[in-house]
């Protein structure tokens, strides 16, 4: 998410190779990730570069994919955070069905991601690491992560786990625009302190590990209420 550094870019992709990694995306990039800086840390990892999709904005860069992790290095002691090792969240991934196409989101390297971009994950990774100084260098904590993957892939836990679909993060963002909507319209929520609210609730479905029907059940409730709702502000004009 909108790299600021080449030098930063090249090791990224350098670290694609070393672990195969399918593709690199860039969103928003505020450098030449094209420069010789970026291609003498790249190596062999210059293909990456070559071939990798720049994108607008994160929703365009992450709907296709099954399954949605970020990486954020804050230490966040309320009870509203829920950060996990990348031990235990490459565990939980061995659980799910039919991911295809997993993301791993990186965030700026001065500031890292918004609470509102880490909320488009179904999981926050976080590495730990001193509390005095916990922040590490991005193609660092990507070096870890992909090694974390790597070595947690090889390993055959499906035996142990139950085996589900999980709700994607477009479908899960879709909804709860719709939720929102919805809410706003009842007076619920006032557009104020809605985006805080609609945050919470998000939380406790990422938590739940919401599967595709049960995603499809609660957008199906909204959707009969705005019918109610269409249908009886009809009846009360007449």
């Amino acid at each position: 998410m909108e790299p600021n550094g080449p030098l930063n870019v090249g090791s990224i992709a350098r670290l694609c190779a070393n672990f195969e990694v399918d593709e690199l995306r860039i969103i928003s990039p505020q450098c030449d990730i094209y420069s010789l800086e970026a291609k003498k840390m790249a190596l062999k990892g210059q293909r990456y570069i070559d071939k990798c999709e720049i994108f607008n904005n994160l929703e365009q860069a992450i709907f296709d994919c099954d399954l949605v992790l970020a990486s954020c290095g804050r230490v966040d002691k309320s009870k509203d955070s829920f950060f996990e090792s990348p031990e235990d969240i490459f565990k939980w991934i061995l659980s799910l069905k039919q991911i295809k196409n997993l993301a791993i989101l990186f965030g700026r390297e001065d500031r890292g991601l918004t609470n509102e971009e880490l909320l488009m994950a179904h999981r926050i990774i976080n590495i730990p690491s001193s509390e005095n100084y916990p922040s590490l260098n991005l193609s660092h904590a990507v070096s870890i992560i992909l090694y974390e993957l790597n070595k947690t892939s090889k390993k055959d836990l499906h035996k142990d786990l139950k085996v589900f679909d999980l709700a994607s993060s477009k479908q899960i963002n879709e909804s709860f625009l719709e939720i929102e909507e919805m809410l706003l319209r009842v007076g619920y929520l006032l557009k104020h302190t809605s985006r805080a609210k609609i945050s919470k609730f998000k939380k406790y479905i990422l938590r739940a590990n919401t599967s595709i029907h049960e995603m499809n059940i609660l957008r199906g409730i909204v959707h009969q209420i705005n019918w109610f709702l269409n249908n009886s502000n009809s009846k009360l004009k007449k």
